[in-house]
């Protein structure tokens, strides 16, 4: 699934205040606090018990916010991360994490990759988890999150679409064994009508 007129793979559409700004107007709106609609996508992280884990591409700092207090983010964007930090999140740009006290070797149970994958070319994708792979214990667990059609759609800043088959491949790539992979929080054809529905891959750090 490609796009038209389809913008660069190295990370840079989603580093500046602008894209920042959309994070806080699509997460931080009204009714989506109301409603709680992160109730679901709290409840699968949980379920996985993750341990402390580092957020790579943590944005404004969702998924930070539904582990309560046993994560640590880091993204390219000064922006999201300034706002991760008002929120009361632990979170570093990508230059200030390897300087950081949280930046130990070997010192998360997990990391997340969530909605990064598919922003970026392939061998960016890969380089990304690997630079960060040396934080995670052995035997850790790496946790990727990809949107399916209707979400990959949403967004001019998707270069690639993402699903399980190109996880796993990935996976393979990085020397990580597959424990699980399924669509969530609904079955796989919601995606096709669903913005909401995602690939989740958890794969195990040798």
């Amino acid at each position: 699934m490609e796009q038209e007129g389809r913008p660069s793979g190295d990370g840079s559409t989603t580093a500046g205040g602008d894209y920042a700004k959309r994070l806080q107007r699509l997460e931080l709106s009204w009714w989506k606090r109301l409603l709680d609609v992160q109730r679901p996508y709290r409840w699968n992280l949980r379920r996985l018990e993750l341990g402390r884990v580092l957020d790579v591409g943590c944005g404004i700092g969702r998924n930070l916010v539904n582990l309560e207090g046993n994560g640590v983010g880091v993204d390219h964007n000064a922006e999201a991360i300034a706002v991760a930090r008002r929120r009361g999140l632990t979170a570093y740009t990508t230059e200030e994490f390897g300087g950081s006290p949280d930046a130990t070797p070997a010192g998360y149970d997990a990391m997340i990759l969530a909605h990064v994958m598919e922003h970026v070319d392939p061998d960016i994708a890969e380089g990304i988890v690997t630079e960060y792979l040396p934080y995670l214990r052995p035997g850790g667990r790496v946790v990727f999150i990809t949107p399916q059609e209707v979400g990959y759609r949403s967004d001019t800043t998707h270069v690639r679409f993402v699903d399980l088959a190109v996880l796993r491949r990935h996976a393979d790539s990085l020397g990580l064994t597959v424990d699980r992979a399924y669509s969530f929080p609904f079955p796989r054809l919601a995606g096709r009508v669903f913005r909401h529905n995602e690939f989740v891959l958890v794969a195990r750090h040798s």
